[in-house]
C-alpha cells in the first residue's frame, strides 16, 4: 500500500532523481522559467517554493539549506538577493505551472513553469532594450 508515501520517482534510481530535480529547480530560479513534463513540473514546484520561502527568511540556516540544494553558488545568492524580496509579502503560490502542448516525439505532456511575475519582468527588460537602442540611436 502507498499510504502517504509522498513524491514521484520518474522510474529513476534515487540519486539520479535527486539530480534530476537539483537541476530543474536550479535552472528554474536561474532563468525564471522552464518546460519541461507536467510530472517534473509538479515535483519541481513543490521544491523550488520551499526554496524561495527560504530565500524570504533569508536566516544563515536559510541560506545553508537553499546551498546544499541548489547547484550553482550564484543562482542561490540571486535567490536572495533579487528573487525573495519580489515576494517577501506573498505566502506562498510563487509560481505558475501552465500545460502547454505535448511533445511531439512521445506526446508526453508538457508544461511550462514560471515565476507568476513572469510577464512584468519580461515587459520590462523589454523596454530597456528599446531604451538602450533609442540611447544608441541617438549617440550615432
Amino acid at each position: 500500500m502507498r499510504h502517504k508515501v509522498d513524491g514521484r520517482l520518474f522510474g529513476r534510481p534515487a540519486n539520479q532523481r535527486k539530480a534530476l530535480l537539483r537541476g530543474l529547480v536550479t535552472a528554474l530560479l536561474d532563468n525564471q522559467r522552464i518546460e519541461t513534463t507536467v510530472a517534473k513540473a509538479k515535483e519541481t514546484k513543490r521544491i523550488a517554493e520551499r526554496m524561495i520561502t527560504f530565500g524570504i527568511k533569508g536566516d544563515l540556516h536559510s541560506k545553508r539549506q537553499v546551498l546544499s540544494y541548489v547547484t550553482d553558488r550564484a543562482v542561490a545568492s540571486k535567490l536572495f538577493s533579487e528573487i525573495a524580496p519580489r515576494f517577501s509579502g506573498r505566502n506562498g503560490g510563487y509560481l505558475r505551472l501552465v500545460q502547454t502542448r505535448n511533445r511531439l516525439k512521445d506526446s508526453a505532456p508538457m508544461a511550462v513553469l514560471e515565476f507568476i511575475d513572469y510577464d512584468k519582468i519580461k515587459q520590462s527588460k523589454g523596454k530597456d532594450k528599446k531604451e538602450e537602442k533609442a540611447e544608441k540611436k541617438e549617440k550615432a
